[in-house]
């Protein structure tokens, strides 16, 4: 069982007015640690278009490392570029995971393209800096993890990690479209896969986590932690319909496992819900668990899936659940 204690809210871009681009959400916070700072990547959007439609990009934030709630920098514009004409991230790059690999910094994304029958598809692509994180280059036009039989839709919500040196991606593939009589919402679930290099993958094939909320549950943002012997996932689930209420909105779950792929569930020992009052008080979800100075922090968005930001936890104690 994991006990975090909310320390509260860092970063709303709603109360920022920085930048045209980053008028309001910052999802998927992942972080790169320096000497002196922490570096928060993020995912924002500016205003909607004539047509009611947004374009997400990637950003970051600066955080003192002595106290995180201490902006140093706000990134001034996009660390990645959007993809050209027809390209598979032309129209959004969301969610964000970023990893060291030797001298570079790697970043993995959920590249957006827009749709006829529903409002959009992904897939997944890969850009490095060379300037510490500041900038990023895709290492090419298309993606690193696509579509397959099995797979054959929505591919996204990438989250990267390194252990014992082998590289290894868990992320989300679509199941199906529910026709909703307006928009249609995608069905999805948590996959992963592996690589030696970063760039070829070998999908694992099957799907990790059981559905606690029936045939319509939606998971996502499986973020990983080695922690107590066993490796040890945070993710997102929700009602694939209504999540943007209270009732049917994300939460935060939980799962153990001793090899990456055979995963027990047991989210009632995440230890994280949805506050009283207050900017978290709707939903949480797309949590980053990281270690820093000995002290292991929980970042997650709030409200709206995000629209008001990021906030912080800290874990205060875990003590194995009978299940272990």
């Amino acid at each position: 069982m994991f006990r975090w204690r909310k320390l509260g809210q860092v970063f709303d871009p709603t109360r920022m007015s920085t930048f045209p681009w980053m008028h309001h959400f910052a999802q998927t916070p992942s972080t790169l640690i320096f000497d002196d700072f922490v570096r928060v990547y993020f995912c924002t959007r500016g205003q909607a278009d004539e047509a009611g439609q947004f374009i997400s990009r990637i950003g970051y934030v600066d955080l003192e490392r002595e106290d995180l709630f201490r902006i140093r920098h706000i990134s001034p514009e996009p660390v990645l570029a959007l993809g050209d004409l027809g390209a598979f991230d032309e129209f959004g790059t969301n969610p964000v995971s970023v990893i060291r690999h030797d001298d570079e910094v790697w970043a993995y994304y959920a590249g957006w393209t827009r749709c006829e029958s529903v409002p959009f598809n992904s897939t997944i692509g890969v850009a490095r800096s060379l300037d510490g994180g500041k900038c990023f280059q895709r290492i090419g036009p298309g993606p690193v993890l696509s579509y397959t039989p099995d797979e054959p839709f929505v591919i996204g919500s990438p989250k990267i990690r390194k252990f014992d040196g082998k590289w290894y991606l868990h992320y989300i593939a679509g199941q199906k479209w529910l026709d909703t009589g307006g928009r249609p919402e995608p069905v999805y679930i948590i996959r992963g896969a592996d690589s030696n290099d970063g760039i070829e993958w070998k999908k694992f094939g099957t799907d990790l986590l059981p559905k606690r909320l029936g045939d319509f549950e939606c998971q996502a943002s499986p973020d990983i932690l080695w922690f107590e012997g066993r490796y040890r996932m945070f993710f997102s689930y929700r009602h694939a319909v209504g999540f943007k209420s209270k009732e049917k909105g994300y939460r935060i779950g939980y799962a153990v496992s001793d090899d990456l792929v055979h995963w027990s569930r047991d989210d009632d020992a995440a230890g994280i819900d949805v506050s009283d009052e207050g900017w978290d008080s709707q939903m949480v979800s797309y949590a980053h668990v990281f270690e820093l100075d000995e002290r292991v922090y929980m970042l997650y968005q709030g409200n709206d899936i995000g629209r008001v930001g990021f906030g912080l936890a800290v874990l205060e104690s875990y003590e194995s659940s009978s299940s272990e």
